[in-house]
């Protein structure tokens, strides 16, 4: 196997190389470490070149390998090298953060992902440590080394950077068993001129200005986002574009120029280190092939153009350097070279020797749920509550258990003032949280859901348990890559490495006369077929706290919906269910026991379901009420058992009949259980519209008892 690259805690890496051949590299007899060149030790400087040329061997070795048909994809790094190994002496693998994004090869390197890590991902070995095969080349990730896992989205890893950096100030201040954070870590995250084009590093810079977080931004300046220029992207260079952020140190240096990579990135980590703020470096450097083996840079970039990029090639400008200035032979600079490819090419041998993934673990590590038994009787004692005052009431319960949990989002703080109550959210479901636990426990947030749910993502990764709240379900779009791109995938693509145990409670729902088309979608659908995302959808108050109970259990993140309509109604009222009253995911519940035919429904359309059912109980027809409860997973043994009992299945919910997700519940019973039906499978839902302002407009939109009324008898009658 090849050689291994080093790292110390001080993230000063060191190579398996003799003292003595390190003096005898350096040319002569001068002591090896003593001198200097442009005020960096020479001995740094030559095992950096020796990194660095490892880098381009290994971005090569993987170019053959594709083009041997040994690789599917590859993507390269070459033109950022004497950037990245400058930046990571001040940096320190496994004890600062890293969220990196593909072209830092060279950095992953440094930090001591091995060439054999690196190769075993480009042909998507089952050894790969970063995936298992799962993911392209490039894409690193190890907890030991604190490389949190990629994505391929460009500039979304900004924001859980955040979150990230946000987690390590709050665990350094607590005493939490478990976790491990520093006073003096940082954060680094790095992407190119083209993603800073994207909304998500804004957002990031806002919160990393606002609250003076320890975070490196490296804006790695390539010139070209695949082929678009940077002018064509923005009106100006990125470090000018963002000038005007308070407390942000920008640095603008020439990232080809190993030593003054030293310097400057020396000076400026060191300032986010010891508490001065967020930098940003903006480094010039260059890209010597195509965007990736999918593309093909001379239909963009003249021949000249691309000569020029390779006259500014950093390695060779750095061996060029230590040559001239006597610090390095020529000799001793080629062997070193030469021993790079070697070490690569080794590595790619061993990789092709390497065993595929075997293909039916492809299911494994979407999510790890937890072992949660089966739930007795809920009943608690005391008045009944409302569904609203038991999600406040298990929220404050659950924070006063675990000082991982931390609840934030937009208006869910109380006032400053303490003559006045303050929102606690507009429905009021975390009033009191902030006053009881305290502002690094429960605090506003801007109004960006991306933001929100983004850093809750970085808080998670850290092992605290964030509940981030999105006001309102109709504005939860912006936040989209967030959830599915990175919290739903975060396990599955890291091969179990890493999760995100974060709860996203969202206000869902109709019913509410004046709501219209941006306060009343439902779309639960959308969510799950979003793999690795846990779904859950309670209809009453003992429900929606045993099941938040169990979403603060998961590892895995949690889509909570909380139904608008439902957290003053008087029939979803119950006890307050005892500490021991927990429901597992996946677990439905028989709202009503019949013999006819089975309703299978949630959320709100639970009731008027039941009504219904009454309203045929007085005509003879009695329907059994399933109550999934919970959407991803969803217990189709329940719904399967009552099945073989009616004989009839109508499907009922709040959202379109289009692509809703009754329409899986009827797929699986249709096919599963086609032996004991005695009746097509029907569903009841909304139009295929958007609900509108006028309450006539809305009744005649969302589905009613009436027409769930009308669609069971007309099973029954089958």
């Amino acid at each position: 196997m090849t050689t291994p690259m080093r790292s110390d805690s001080e993230g000063r890496r060191g190579l398996d190389v003799e003292p003595a051949e390190l003096t005898a590299a350096a040319g002569g007899d001068r002591p090896f470490g003593a001198a200097t060149w442009r005020g960096i030790p020479v001995a740094e400087a030559i095992e950096d070149y020796r990194l660095a040329c490892l880098a381009q061997a290994v971005d090569d070795r993987q170019l053959t390998l594709h083009k041997q048909g040994a690789a599917c994809f590859h993507i390269s790094g070459a033109g950022h090298e004497a950037l990245l190994v400058g930046l990571a002496r001040s940096l320190r693998a496994g004890y600062d953060w890293f969220f990196p994004y593909y072209r830092d090869l060279a950095l992953a390197l440094a930090l001591g992902v091995t060439p054999d890590d690196v190769i075993l991902q480009c042909v998507g070995a089952a050894a790969d440590p970063a995936s298992g095969g799962r993911q392209m080349p490039s894409h690193w990730g190890s907890p030991e080394l604190h490389i949190v896992t990629q994505s391929s989205a460009t500039g979304s890893q900004c924001l859980p950077a955040i979150g990230c950096a946000e987690a390590g100030r709050y665990i350094a201040s607590h005493n939490l068993a478990g976790i491990e954070a520093h006073a003096d870590e940082v954060t680094y995250v790095s992407l190119g001129d083209g993603a800073a084009s994207e909304g998500e590093f804004w957002e990031s810079l806002n919160t990393a200005c606002q609250l003076h977080l320890p975070i490196i931004y490296v804006v790695e300046d390539n010139g070209l986002a695949i082929s678009v220029p940077v002018e064509d992207q923005a009106p100006a260079p990125v470090s000018d574009l963002v000038a005007g952020f308070p407390g942000l140190e920008v640095v603008k240096l020439d990232g080809c120029d190993y030593f003054a990579v030293r310097h400057a990135g020396a000076e400026a980590i060191g300032r986010a280190r010891f508490g001065a703020g967020p930098v940003l470096i903006h480094a010039r450097v260059v890209r010597l092939h195509s965007h990736s083996s999918s593309d093909n840079q001379t239909r963009y970039r003249s021949a000249a153009e691309i000569a020029d990029a390779h006259a500014h090639d950093p390695v060779q400008r750095l061996r060029d350097e230590l040559v001239e200035s006597g610090s390095l032979d020529a000799a001793a600079a080629n062997a070193i070279r030469e021993e790079a490819f070697a070490v690569a090419a080794e590595a790619g041998r061993d990789a092709l020797r390497a065993p595929k993934p075997d293909p039916t673990q492809v299911m494994e590590h979407l999510w790890q749920l937890p072992a949660i038994p089966v739930p007795a009787d809920p009943a608690g004692p005391g008045e009944p509550v409302t569904f609203g005052e038991a999600i406040r009431r298990t929220l404050h319960e659950v924070m006063a258990a675990d000082e991982r949990v931390r609840v934030f989002g937009q208006d869910v703080a109380d006032s400053p003032d303490e003559k006045l109550p303050g929102l606690g959210g507009v429905f009021g479901l975390t009033r009191g949280l902030q006053r009881d636990f305290g502002d690094d426990r429960c605090y506003n947030t801007p109004l960006a859901e991306a933001n929100i749910v983004g850093r809750g993502i970085g808080q998670a990764v850290r092992g605290l348990r964030p509940a981030v709240e999105i006001q309102f379900f109709d504005y939860i779009w912006t936040a989209m890559q967030q959830i599915r791109t990175e919290a739903a995938t975060t396990r599955w693509r890291s091969n179990g490495a890493f999760s995100v145990p974060l709860v996203l409670r969202v206000a869902i729902g109709g019913y509410l006369r004046g709501g219209a088309i941006w306060h009343s979608q439902s779309g639960e659908s959308i969510f799950t077929h979003t793999p690795g995302l846990i779904v859950m959808f309670p209809s009453r108050a003992r429900d929606v706290a045993g099941m938040l109970r169990a979403a603060f259990r998961c590892e895995d993140p949690v889509l909570f919906l909380e139904h608008k309509h439902l957290f003053r109604q008087r029939y979803a009222m119950d006890p307050y269910p005892r500490p021991d009253y927990v429901v597992p995911p996946g677990l439905a519940t028989t709202a009503r026991a019949g013999r006819d035919l089975t309703i299978v429904t949630w959320g709100a359309t639970v009731q008027r379901s039941l009504v219904a059912a009454e309203e045929l109980a007085a005509e003879g027809i009695e329907p059994e009420v399933i109550d999934l409860r919970c959407l991803a997973p969803w217990d189709a043994g329940a719904v399967a058992a009552s099945v073989a009992r009616t004989a009839r299945c109508l499907v009922v919910h709040e959202d379109t009949v289009t692509s809703g997700f009754g329409a899986e519940v009827a797929a699986f019973v249709a096919a599963e259980c086609f032996g004991d039906l005695d009746a097509p499978v029907r569903r009841v839902g909304a139009l295929d519209t958007w609900v509108g302002y006028d309450p006539g407009l809305e009744g005649a939109t969302l589905p009613q008892t009436a027409d769930i009324t009308a669609a069971a008898r007309d099973l029954a009658a089958y």
